[in-house]
């Protein structure tokens, strides 16, 4: 490149966009490949821009636009598509609904490659269609050719994003609790069940009120799992009162209880087993009164297909408090980072 004064810059070819910001408006003024007119001038001078790049092509060397493209040519990600190159970006969006995961290591080892910086949305984030994933860009108009070329060997065999879509599942909805088995109150987890449910591919085969009863809560569950059930999503009886017998009959269907408690509030008592190809929860009352909890992070990741670990769910830890805000936003906040 080479820096040129605009006043003598007519009749030469931009190869950068020229960003603006003025009453509210953000964007390229002119984008590369323009050829400057005079009546460009003023435009340029009024938003502080008194010198221009003029492209001059030296071996080895790629220029942001050029390098943004390669960077997302290696980084493909199915159900989601890049837009750009704009001021020397490329944004990625989601196509579907689904579950990001994010290669932290990798990523790390791209962002430490001389001019590049990738972002994105945390690692297991639930996005929505139409969300920005990713953006991508070196820091400079122009970097070697050799740190884009490392990054495109790196990415060759490793994948850094996938969107995972949200898998169709059938669930089984257990309500424990003598106090509404006897009607002496009115159940609120159901309501609050299928509401969630509703944001993924879900179908309820059915709903079951049980007594404090091990017999009863295991004979509902088998049942629902003939009915074809391959989530089971039991509610109260999670706590360490006597009468609370639901990890006990989680237990007994044969599940493989990943974790009971989580390092998460609201949600501590959460239980997350899983039997067979069935994922299991154990669900604290305090998905009924708070607008989100540990429930609300642990569905995503259920619809994705994909099973949680111990140690995963012991990274709940950092990030796991929730900050009780008068208007929740989640996901859009620190609760449930893991």
């Amino acid at each position: 490149m080479k820096k040129v004064r605009v006043e003598d810059a007519v009749g030469m070819t931009l190869c950068h966009d020229i960003t603006a910001m003025y009453d509210g408006f953000k964007g390229a003024l002119f984008k590369r490949g323009h050829v400057i007119e005079a009546a460009d001038i003023p435009r340029m001078l009024d938003i502080g821009k008194q010198t221009v790049f003029i492209w001059e092509p030296e071996a080895g060397e790629v220029h942001e636009e050029d390098a943004a493209a390669r960077m997302a040519a290696a980084m493909p990600v199915a159900g989601a598509h890049y837009e750009g190159p704009s001021e020397g970006k490329m944004v990625l969006k989601a196509e579907r609904a689904g579950m990001l995961r994010v290669n932290t290591a990798l990523l790390r080892s791209l962002n430490s490659i001389g001019d590049i910086t990738i972002s994105t949305l945390p690692d297991h984030y639930p996005v929505a269609p139409g969300a920005r994933i990713a953006s991508m860009r070196i820091v400079p108009l122009v970097t070697q050719e050799a740190q884009i070329a490392r990054l495109e060997a790196l990415c060759k065999d490793n994948k850094v994003l996938d969107l995972l879509p949200y898998q169709p599942r059938k669930a089984g909805i257990i309500i424990t609790g003598s106090e509404v088995y006897h009607g002496r109150i009115q159940d609120k987890f159901e309501a609050v069940a299928r509401g969630k449910l509703s944001k993924y591919p879900c179908e309820i085969v059915g709903v079951a009120i049980c007594d404090d009863d091990l017999d009863m809560l295991t004979g509902q569950a088998r049942r629902l799992l003939d009915a074809g059930a391959d989530l089971l999503i039991f509610s109260g009886g999670m706590s360490v009162d006597p009468d609370d017998l639901t990890p006990s009959a989680i237990r007994a269907l044969g599940a493989d209880v990943v974790s009971h408690g989580v390092p998460s509030q609201p949600g501590n008592m959460t239980l997350v087993a899983y039997l067979g190809d069935a994922a299991v929860l154990g669900v604290p009352g305090a998905s009924i009164v708070m607008p989100t909890t540990i429930f609300d992070v642990v569905l995503p990741q259920i619809f994705a297909g994909v099973k949680f670990t111990k140690e995963e769910l012991i990274g709940l830890g950092d990030g796991g408090l929730c900050q009780l805000c008068k208007s929740c936003h989640f996901p859009n906040c620190t609760f449930g980072r893991y």
